[in-house]
């Protein structure tokens, strides 16, 4: 027993997630965008800097999905918030991407996206009477998927899946891991405890949810040793969690298993970070491959990543 007083959770005030104001809702968010003249449009852009860097990674991509690769997109929750969940799931569809990575503030956004229709309060107003990640209904899905995973004895992603898409959540088609779920492709969650608002409530099992992301380290060092013969892996948004857990994951992918390593990798994010650049874009790439570092709005750098992937993938173009 601890020396130190605990808060009490038990007794913290929940609000409901229908009634919460949100920033981000399904009308808003984007829209895959058809390949017509990505290529043309990336072939005029100057030769030089990002613009050769970008169609280099495309070409990258495309070469790994021609050859069987996989390409595993790791991301931090931002790009759910700013409405890119059609367009990866676009990407999911025509097998271009092949998995996914999350920190669990994913997690948290996908659900109530696929659920509510809508995410991502207003945190300072929320913070100012101590209402802020306090959605009954938010804390009470991420535990049902925490104990169907613990039931399952799976992965928190995996679960996450099947939870959206047994339940049938009203806006499931924008949901990531129900993509995955119903395409059959990893995805996984990687979560730090205290860092997000469902660590807030009572329900919040903390040793569950560990032993669920605990099973997804382990599904992303396997798939890694693909990645590491000739994939891509890329990093957007996430300026810690990720770049530590693929560091150490990749680790055990190269512990396991000892071969010419030709990984190609790339870092997306609105600054530059020292871990996204050492454990994403250098470090992964010295034995073998090559990083990249792309700085801009993810909202406007994803889409116009996947349209050029689809072009040059659809024009067999590598």
């Amino acid at each position: 027993m601890s020396r130190f007083k605990k808060a009490d959770l038990s007794k913290v005030k929940t609000i409901s997630l229908t009634d919460r104001p949100s920033k981000a809702e399904v009308g808003a968010l984007g829209k895959p965008f058809p390949p017509d003249k990505a290529r043309e449009y990336l072939e005029a852009l100057p030769k030089f800097l990002k613009a050769s860097d970008l169609k280099e990674l495309i070409k990258r991509i495309a070469t790994a999905r021609k050859n069987k690769f996989p390409f595993h997109v790791m991301m931090g929750a931002h790009s759910i918030k700013v409405g890119l969940s059609p367009i990866y799931i676009d990407l999911m569809k025509r097998d271009i991407i092949t998995g996914l990575s999350l920190n669990s503030a994913g997690l948290v956004h996908d659900l109530e996206l696929s659920f509510a229709g809508k995410t991502s309060e207003d945190v300072a107003a929320g913070l100012k009477d101590g209402s802020f990640g306090m959605s009954e209904q938010t804390g009470a899905m991420f535990a049902a998927v925490v104990n169907l995973a613990e039931k399952e004895k799976i992965g928190l992603g995996e679960a996450a899946g099947i939870y959206i898409n047994r339940e049938k959540a009203p806006y499931r088609e924008y949901s990531l891991f129900a993509a995955a779920d119903a395409l059959n492709l990893p995805a996984t969650i990687h979560i730090a405890v205290g860092t997000d608002i469902v660590c807030q409530q009572e329900n919040y099992d903390a040793s569950a949810a560990a032993e669920a992301s605990f099973i997804d380290f382990q599904i992303l060092a396997d798939l890694l040793i693909a990645v590491d013969r000739g994939g891509v892996v890329i990093n957007v948004g996430s300026a810690v969690v990720l770049p530590e857990v693929f560091l150490k994951a990749l680790t055990v992918a190269r512990n396991l298993v000892v071969q010419d390593c030709n990984i190609t990798t790339a870092n997306f994010d609105m600054l530059n970070h020292y871990r996204p650049a050492m454990n994403v874009v250098k470090r992964p790439t010295e034995k073998g491959g090559k990083g990249f570092n792309f700085t801009g709005h993810h909202e406007i750098m994803i889409p116009l990543l996947a349209w050029g992937l689809k072009a040059y993938i659809d024009a067999n173009l590598s």
